[in-house]
């Protein structure tokens, strides 16, 4: 496994030393922009978490607890993780990664479902006599 996209949750909270605010920051990153990977072993929630920082410096959330510590474990025996901004998504974001210093790409871009029908048919308006 080369690359994989992993989620960024916590954007609803507030930023510990006060500076930018998260929702905000993700809506500022673009897709394919450098984002940094930050061990936190100090986290008195949970000692794998891995902080997700913007090419700013601005913390934008933390990887999913389901995947910090695979991500954390990769991070401390020196293999090398590249990660780029995929895209905001509801709960925060998703990121690209990509491992042993191969350079993370997007995925391809997928057109949005349309629907062919309208949920509604309006109303005949007659014409003026």
């Amino acid at each position: 496994m080369r690359e994989l996209s992993l989620y960024v949750v916590g954007a609803d909270h507030p930023n510990r030393t006060g500076k930018g605010n998260r929702r905000f920051e993700i809506l500022l990153c673009r897709p394919g922009e450098p984002v940094l990977l930050v061990l936190e072993p100090r986290n008195p929630v949970d000692p794998d978490a891995v902080m997700v920082m913007s090419a700013r410096g601005v913390q934008i959330g933390y990887l999913t607890a389901e995947r910090a510590p695979w991500i954390a474990g990769m991070l401390r025996g020196g293999r090398e993780v590249r990660a780029i901004f995929q895209q905001a998504t509801r709960p925060g974001a998703a990121l690209r990664v990509a491992f042993d210093g191969a350079t993370p790409t997007l995925p391809p871009a997928t057109a949005p479902a349309t629907d062919p029908a309208p949920d509604f048919w309006p109303d005949e308006i007659p014409p003026d006599d």
